[in-house]
């Protein structure tokens, strides 16, 4: 049986559709149970015959993190630990989400996942304490990091720019930030192929679309693609700007660009290019406002 932890969030919606639709057995938590309380976690997961727990949960309020340091550990390293734990007493495999925050972003070229984790904000040590609680609590664990992650549930890049399209005449964009833009449904998908795989090498994975764009170049496409399925019918300018113009509490890392060489080739997870992604979650956005 799997457990999907925080199926209600972006991606964990994703992910429990396709367990419902593959028809694995499994089931699926979110608030109902605190993965902060061990005694609470051991009353769920005890009685179950556990294969996999899959964790999509996480405290990503990346700027209010600085203000709410012992929250964002509490979650994104405390109960990562503790699920991580429950997983290795039963015998089972444990899959997680993890960030490309973990990195400070100064490096050129695409992170490895053998790169030197090195995060400026709390959000992303909260996130890399949770990778290392992992490490040590579990061997048959696989990570996953991803980054810039977009979808149909929650506040997402693509539905912010939707709307400020919406409400205004000329909208700034950060473009001298780097990365690759990810489909909630695309990690789903990845995530599927590795837990139904019994052959597997366990460890640290990369996973986003794939090509490397800034905020900027992301949200021309975005723009050009809601004209082309008329899900914008009105004039809106586009201006790049650079970080010191848009500041934030917490430190936006340079480059974002996580190398997927490792999961293509270790794995065989398809990955696909981000603009395609794109244009099929804009298309599917067109469709479902068509029938509503």
């Amino acid at each position: 049986m799997i457990w999907l932890v925080g199926n209600r969030g972006m991606l964990g919606t994703e992910v429990y559709r396709r367990l419902q639709a593959a028809k694995l057995e499994h089931v699926a938590t979110d608030l109902d149970v605190d993965i902060t309380d061990r005694q609470a976690l051991s009353a769920f997961s005890d009685p179950l015959d556990l294969s996999w727990i899959v964790n999509c949960s996480a405290y990503t309020a990346v700027d209010r993190a600085e203000d709410e340091p012992e929250q964002a550990f509490r979650i994104n390293a405390e109960g990562v630990r503790n699920l991580a734990g429950a997983a290795c007493q039963q015998g089972a495999r444990f899959l997680h989400i993890s960030t490309d925050y973990v990195f400070d972003g100064r490096k050129e070229g695409a992170y490895l996942e053998t790169d030197t984790p090195n995060p400026s904000g709390i959000y992303g040590r909260s996130k890399l304490k949770g990778e290392l609680n992992i490490r040590e609590s579990i061997d048959s664990h696989v990570i996953l990091r991803t980054a810039w992650l977009y979808g149909p549930a929650g506040n997402n890049f693509v539905r912010t720019m939707l709307r400020l399209f919406q409400e205004r005449d000329e909208v700034k964009v950060v473009a001298d930030q780097w990365g690759s833009p990810t489909l909630a449904g695309d990690l789903a998908d990845a995530i599927l192929w590795i837990i139904t795989r019994d052959a597997l090498q366990f460890g640290t994975y990369h996973f986003t679309n794939e090509g490397r764009t800034n905020w900027f170049e992301f949200a021309s496409l975005i723009l050009e693609l809601a004209r082309k399925h008329h899900l914008l019918e009105r004039e809106v300018r586009l201006l790049p700007i650079q970080t010191e113009q848009y500041p934030t509490k917490a430190l936006r890392p340079a480059n974002s660009y996580l190398s997927k060489e490792k999961i293509k080739t270790a794995l065989g997870v398809p990955v696909r290019p981000w603009q395609e992604a794109l244009e099929s979650f804009m298309n599917s956005l067109a469709v479902h406002q068509k029938e509503s």
